[in-house]
């Protein structure tokens, strides 16, 4: 598949994109919503771009999603196209948070409020399970890579090391090993 289409997104269109995206998704679906929207829908970049992008974005410092916006609207426009995706997954999403949060601190006595929140979270853990394992998917099937992604797992979450150390010394290792051998 080609990297993009014949006809990329302005700067405003992107805006818009990651302001609707910023807007109807939540927690860790939101690189769900993403590869939807730029991979599956529209066809902007192949599923393999978008996985790259998403590694480089989590191997960053800053939030995973604007990081991915950046690297997304930069991918399609340029400069001008990762500010206003940027922008757009910023902004538009800030202003409501601080909405919600206003109208949750008033509501916090409420049982439903806990019930809704658990309920958005079981939502949120199920949507980051899925980009979870749409990545797993396109780990190479050799023992190296899958040995990796088991070891960060056991690390991180039953060993319960931290994710810096971690991801440095695991990342640094598969990268190593992978440029020897690749």
């Amino acid at each position: 598949m080609p990297d993009a289409l014949a006809e990329r997104p302005s700067a405003l269109q992107l805006f818009l994109i990651f302001a609707r995206i910023g807007l109807t998704s939540f927690g860790g679906g939101l690189s769900g919503w993403m590869l939807r929207e730029f991979v599956q829908r529209r066809r902007l970049m192949s599923e393999e771009d978008f996985l790259n992008g998403l590694s480089v974005a989590q191997a960053l410092p800053g939030v995973n999603v604007t990081n991915m916006a950046i690297w997304i609207g930069y991918r399609l426009g340029g400069r001008n196209g990762a500010i206003a995706s940027w922008l757009g997954i910023v902004v538009p999403a800030a202003f409501v948070i601080v909405l919600i949060g206003s109208v949750f601190a008033s509501l916090a006595g409420y049982e439903l409020s806990h019930v809704a929140l658990s309920g958005a979270a079981s939502a949120a853990i199920g949507l980051s399970l899925a980009m979870g394992l749409t990545a797993a998917r396109r780990v190479p099937r050799r023992l190296f890579p899958l040995a990796i992604m088991a070891a960060t797992f056991v690390a991180v979450a039953i060993l319960k090391w931290p994710l810096l150390w971690t991801v440095l010394g695991f990342g640094s290792l598969s990268v190593a090993v992978t440029y020897r051998h690749g």
